[in-house]
């Protein structure tokens, strides 16, 4: 139950996507190069640049939920003050890390920095904001990006789960069904697939589709994994076909795709749905790994294993721990779910299974 509730948790918060992120720019992308690397809990005041409240449009609900919105151009800031002149000016100084020596301050043009809803007599805008889990190496908000990297790795497993299983199910449907020579051609190419590592199939895939990417990355990492549900399949497929309800099909006339998918394959759910869920972990796994190699989902697309990889980049460094710690973290905790999750399911499915 504590698995399920985790997988709940990330489900809710991959749904939600932007709608709950502190930074809802496409991707969790908005960096500033002054906060690069900073450690959690860092508290920031920004100058928000005027022309941002009527250039920027003001997008639907929806499009905000698929892919965020444009962030503002915003300047990390220490202090402001208007100086009046023949051209009127905002002073500020820069923001700087505690502990370092403070920045010269710059002389901006006033009206480039008014809001048409200003927020002080002045007329300049501020906004604050806590990086609660600090910032990466490009200066963009750790938590967010943590947020946002379960949508890709709870979508890539789904989609996995969903081709592994349509494709897994036909083929082990028909070998062990059909039987014969039909079996050992198909048992052949599910020797050879199983034979080869997952990550040079997925490589292969990508070659042929000559394509990298988010998209390509679900349907790789799902044609990787169809032989285990096809294997499952066969198995039971060869010891059912004898059982009693089926010879009475056959005598009654149901044609033999009738037989397959609407009175054999349902007597196979308990397994299959155990097997999605450590298909499903696996996916996660190999995704993280495809993406830490640079060979699943490309930047600035948040991905576990690509921050895995930027963090580990910085290992040496007192950002390198956390950056490399925290999503490293989020993978093995959703790993750990589901494989909860599918050993609750056996247990549930098979009673006679002893516990321990």
């Amino acid at each position: 139950m504590l698995g399920l509730g985790f997988i709940l948790l990330c489900t809710l918060v991959a749904l939600l996507g932007y709608w709950v992120l502190p930074d809802d720019s496409p991707s969790a992308n908005h960096g500033f190069a002054q906060l690069q690397k900073q450690p959690p809990g860092l508290h920031v005041r920004f100058l928000q640049r005027g022309q941002a409240d009527s250039a920027q449009p003001a997008g639907n609900i929806f499009t905000t939920w698929w892919r965020g919105q444009d962030a503002p151009e915003e300047l990390p800031i220490t202090s402001a003050r208007v100086v009046p002149g023949p051209v009127d000016s905002v002073v500020v100084r820069p923001w700087s890390a505690p502990g370092t020596r403070p920045l010269a301050e710059q002389r901006l043009v006033l009206r480039d920095w008014v809001g048409s809803r200003p927020a002080t007599s002045q007329g300049l805008r501020y906004t604050e904001r806590t990086y609660w889990l600090g910032t990466d190496k490009a200066g963009r908000d750790e938590l967010s990006r943590l947020l946002l990297g379960t949508r890709v790795s709870l979508g890539i497993g789904l989609v996995a789960v969903l081709i592994s299983l349509a494709l897994g199910m036909a083929i082990g449907a028909v070998a062990g069904y059909v039987g014969g020579w039909v079996d050992s051609l198909l048992l052949g190419v599910m020797t050879v697939v199983w034979s080869i590592p997952g990550i040079m199939l997925v490589i292969a895939i990508s070659l042929a589709l000559d394509s990298k990417g988010v998209w390509t990355s679900f349907v790789a990492v799902g044609l990787t994994m169809w032989v285990d549900v096809a294997r499952v399949v066969r198995g039971q497929m060869l010891s059912l076909r004898s059982a009693t309800f089926v010879e009475a099909g056959r005598v009654l006339g149901l044609t033999q795709s009738r037989l397959i998918w609407r009175h054999l394959l349902p007597n196979m759910t308990g397994p299959l749905i155990v097997l999605a869920t450590s298909n499903f972990a696996a996916a996660i796994l190999l995704e993280a790994g495809l993406s830490f190699l640079g060979l699943g989902v490309q930047p600035p697309a948040p991905s576990w294993g690509l921050m895995v990889n930027e963090g580990f980049q910085l290992l040496g460094t007192e950002a390198g721990l956390w950056l490399t710690l925290m999503p490293g973290l989020a993978i093995s905790l959703l790993v750990l779910s589901f494989n909860l999750l599918g050993n609750g399911l056996r247990d549930a499915y098979d009673p006679k299974t002893p516990v321990g």
